[in-house]
């Protein structure tokens, strides 16, 4: 989906069209979840802070997020989905996977299925999606953002790996920015220089990742689409009005984040053996630290109990806190697919 949350809120409010949108906390400590292409034309961007956002663009408008709105939207788009094919392999609210080869309607073009999925969104939804087509999740990832927003673009298997030779190594999905830097720092700009290296080259500089570097130059990704995609973690996090300077305002702020996490733990009936911590500074550095266990946490206590654990080398800080989460994995069951991470504030 194209800026969604940004989407569904001008949507719903004829006067934010054409405004630059923030969904997100205006406030000093808040973060931008979903900026609007108005907005992202200022160099406004989903996770920046909103101290930050209001400095690039002061015309900003910030709406609070309504979350149970954009779920009860996205099951609208995932019933047209299943209306195609079942093999939807879901990676957001926004975003999934689809595998056509064997579709419901019995269509022989993805392209023409990826038409009218977008068609039909936009008729039940009043809302925009872009798409791509091609013969593997990572080229077809790289497709839909080709000609975002309202677009539709195709990679064949002729065109693929000239497509990837000429893209920089950034614009990959599985490449972050710490990833990206390092390839820049070896001489790997765009997808022509990945290739040239060899496979061992990229494993001893990027572990297990090297083979998956390796063949995605060369447009190969042998991953299925998944519809029973197991969820790694659950976590929650919050960001605080001031920052945190003492033990004891940080065990107090970790207890609403235990709680959430804990809450779906005994929802869903999954437990889980590794316990991180994540520690964000009022100067935006970042640290994380984990505890793994033989065997599942199995209490609300004992949560508590090893993220205090984790908690207590963080003192004394030299710079307040601003930000503490909590995530649980190893996890010893099936959820169903979702957003891996559960917000507290914005």
């Amino acid at each position: 989906m194209d800026a969604f949350y940004a989407s569904v809120e001008q949507r719903d409010d004829p006067a934010l069209r054409g405004l630059p949108v923030a969904v997100g906390g205006s406030r000093e400590r808040g973060v931008v979840a979903a900026a609007s292409y108005e907005a992202r034309r200022f160099g406004v961007r989903s996770a920046m802070p909103s101290v930050t956002a209001r400095r690039k663009c002061p015309e900003l408008v910030f709406v609070p997020p309504r979350f149970e709105v954009y779920k009860a939207v996205s099951l609208q788009i995932r019933a047209i989905f299943a209306a195609h094919t079942p093999v939807i392999e879901p990676l957001s609210l926004d975003e999934a996977y689809l595998d056509v080869t064997e579709n419901i309607q019995g269509i022989a073009s993805a392209t023409e299925i990826a038409e009218r999925i977008r068609a039909e969104i936009r008729a039940a939804t009043g809302l925009t999606a872009s798409a791509g087509v091609s013969y593997n999740k990572f080229l077809a990832k790289l497709a839909s953002d080709h000609r975002k927003p309202d677009g539709l673009f195709v990679i064949t298997p002729r065109l693929g790996p000239a497509f990837v030779e000429d893209l920089p190594v950034g614009r990959f999905h599985g490449v972050g920015p710490a990833t990206s830097a390092r390839m820049e720092r070896l001489g790997i700009h765009t997808g022509r220089d990945l290739r040239a290296r060899s496979l061992a080259f990229l494993q001893q500089h990027f572990g297990k990742a090297g083979a998956y570097y390796y063949w995605i130059a060369r447009g190969i990704d042998e991953r299925p689409v998944r519809a029973d995609r197991i969820r790694k973690s659950v976590g929650a996090e919050n960001t605080f009005a001031a920052d945190l300077a003492t033990p004891e305002a940080a065990r107090a702020a970790l207890q609403p984040i235990l709680d959430k996490v804990w809450r779906y733990c005994e929802g869903t009936g999954i437990r889980g053996r590794t316990v991180t911590l994540k520690v964000k500074y009022a100067d935006f550095s970042q640290a994380t630290r984990s505890r793994t266990g033989l065997a599942p946490v199995a209490s609300r206590g004992e949560l508590e109990r090893l993220s205090f654990a984790l908690l207590e080398p963080v003192f004394p800080v030299p710079r307040g806190i601003r930000l503490l989460g909590v995530t649980l994995s190893s996890l010893n069951d099936e959820p169903v697919a979702g957003e891996a991470q559960l917000r507290l504030s914005l």
